[in-house]
């Protein structure tokens, strides 16, 4: 409806908010923490996921997606 105020209140609202949330881990990052549990658990192929996940999820609570995690841990086994 051209409320471009009410747009820009929001990505201020937005800003404000993401000063408070933990930072998030970069994809690289993430990668990185993968492949080091990758090898810590043995991990060989998908099959081994859910082992890597285990230790992978209490490590990037709050720091970053589950859903983007699995999919790398996927993607580095396959």
């Amino acid at each position: 409806a051209n409320r471009l105020e009410l747009a820009q209140k929001e990505k201020d609202e937005i800003e404000i908010i993401r000063n408070y949330l933990p930072e998030q881990l970069t994809e690289k990052e993430l990668s990185a923490l993968i492949n080091e549990i990758i090898k810590e658990v043995n991990a060989e192929s998908v099959k081994d996921m859910g082992k890597v996940m285990g230790v992978l999820k209490p490590k990037i609570t709050g720091k970053a997606d589950a859903g983007i995690a699995s999919g790398l841990v996927k993607k580095l086994l396959s």
